[in-house]
């Protein structure tokens, strides 16, 4: 499983409740050290691929999702 996707970043971006901008920067901060940790770590590129590319279309879904809950076009 990704965990990536278990980050508070993720959790934070599936909400519907008011987040400040506090949050969402230490969660974000949080993100980019769990990305550097697992290229770090990771021997396997094609994993690491793998990770990066599924975390990739869960932030294009979540923004999908947003723009179309506010009425939006979603491309």
């Amino acid at each position: 499983m990704n965990e990536l996707l278990k980050t508070k970043l993720f959790s934070l971006l599936s909400e519907s409740s008011q987040v400040t901008n506090k949050e969402m920067q230490n969660a974000y901060d949080d993100f980019v050290e769990q990305v550097k940790t697992l290229n770090q770590s990771e021997t396997d590129h094609l994993e690491v691929f793998r990770a990066l590319s599924t975390t990739r279309i869960e932030i294009i879904f979540l923004d999908s999702y947003h723009q179309y809950g506010q009425g939006e076009k979603c491309a």
